[in-house]
């Protein structure tokens, strides 16, 4: 008997994840691994946060905690400090009483979670939702899955390597008046550019003018810089000029939580009754979806967040984490320099946070993976998580001899 599902056609594998299997898989004593966007010590380890271990301790001794359901909506303790966390203990919209929050499973269900509330209850019908070229891939998969159409903004600007603010602006410009636009607030991925606290301001100006949607997609936050406020600055200049916007929060870097999937989606909303009804229309759409989110993760978040001991220690991991990569860049960007490989490097250094954008073109990237066996996007985006004092040299070599050569 014929299965009545013959037709469905397979799906092409995601690429992050066959890029890691492709390297699991490789016996050369030398692979180096610079696809996966996840932080790796100066051994090439995962790295459990000191604070999250500690945070473990203090959840397996609590003999209040119970496995029942978590509220809809999520975690309270949760929510609120996350929503502090990126809008600031002094925000205004806060103490107006107009920011709202939803505990979703990371920072991919807050971006999911927010366009879905879009696709259901935003005025403009047939509005778009305008991501950067280029950007994750997710944020097309899932606008395009709710039902929303989904346009280019340029900027990398690949003979600058930086941002092309000017084809950025004129996108914006040019774009109906109430489009949706997704930004990334700090660490860009897979660019590693960010604007200056100059080009925000334009960009900022032209948003308000045509009345465009502004959705934030943070995954970065203190990991980027080491400063959790520098960090979260678009945002908090948004928020002061009066934007409403939806922030998506991922606490899988800055955590190093990657597989407890804790994120978080704030609202920031006109007035606290239209936040209240976001709100239940969210509760009601995720309660058809996941009922309600895990415990786990957030629980250690919000022990974090609400601790003000802890806090600080999750401070000093995050500096960590940050100054290791940007020693990364700095070692990359010299030993390229000593080699004297054609063009110019300074982007490695001047870029941020987990990726940096190469500006490799994909047939050199299939020799670095063929000959050295050295795995990264086809795109030219490493993580520079994956290098370290051992191998950064064997990768400088290896870029050197494909840009000379391919």
């Amino acid at each position: 008997m014929a299965s009545i599902f013959e037709t469905v056609p397979g799906a092409p594998a995601d690429i992050i994840f066959a890029l890691t299997a492709a390297y699991k898989a490789d016996t050369d004593p030398k692979k180096v691994n610079l696809g996966v966007g996840a932080y790796r010590t100066e051994e090439g380890k995962p790295w459990v946060l000191p604070v999250v271990k500690k945070a473990d301790h203090i959840m397996v001794d609590d003999e209040n905690l119970d496995h029942e359901y978590l509220p809809i909506l999520g975690l309270e303790g949760f929510r609120k400090a996350s929503a502090k966390l990126i809008l600031g203990a002094d925000s205004k919209a806060i103490a107006e009483g107009r920011v709202g929050a939803a505990q979703c499973i990371s920072g991919t269900g807050a971006v999911f979670t927010g366009a879905q509330f879009l696709s259901r209850h935003y005025p403009i019908k047939g509005a778009a939702c305008y991501i950067s070229n280029p950007t994750w891939a997710n944020h097309r998969a899932i606008f395009e899955g709710v039902g929303i159409p989904v346009h280019e903004y340029p900027y990398w600007n690949p003979e600058t390597k930086g941002l092309d603010l000017t084809g950025m602006l004129a996108t914006m410009e040019s774009a109906p008046s109430g489009s949706i636009f997704l930004i990334h607030p700090c660490a860009h991925n897979p660019t590693g550019v960010d604007p200056t606290p100059d080009q925000w301001k334009q960009i900022a100006d032209v948003m308000e003018r045509k009345g465009h949607f502004t959705f934030f997609d943070t995954a970065y936050q203190g990991f980027a810089s080491g400063s959790l406020d520098k960090d979260a600055y678009s945002i908090r200049y948004f928020v002061e000029r009066g934007f409403e916007m939806f922030i998506a929060q991922s606490f899988s870097k800055n955590f190093g939580l990657y597989s407890e999937r804790a994120g978080n989606l704030t609202v920031v909303a006109r007035t606290p009754e239209i936040k209240d009804h976001i709100e239940s229309q969210i509760a009601k759409a995720q309660r058809a979806v996941i009922s309600n989110p895990p415990a786990y993760g957030s629980r250690v978040v919000s022990l974090v967040l609400n601790d003000e001991k802890l806090y600080k220690e999750w401070e000093e991991n995050l500096s960590t984490m940050a100054n290791r990569i940007i020693a990364m860049r700095q070692a990359l960007f010299e030993e390229l320099t000593k080699l004297g490989t054609p063009g110019t490097w300074n982007h490695i250094v001047d870029q941020i946070g987990m990726f940096s954008f190469t500006g490799l073109k994909k047939n050199q990237v299939q020799v670095l993976k063929e000959k050295y066996h050295v795995y990264l996007t086809d795109n030219g985006r490493i993580s520079m998580a994956g290098l370290n004092t051992k191998n950064v040299k064997y990768f400088a070599a290896a870029v050197d001899d494909v840009v000379r050569n391919v």
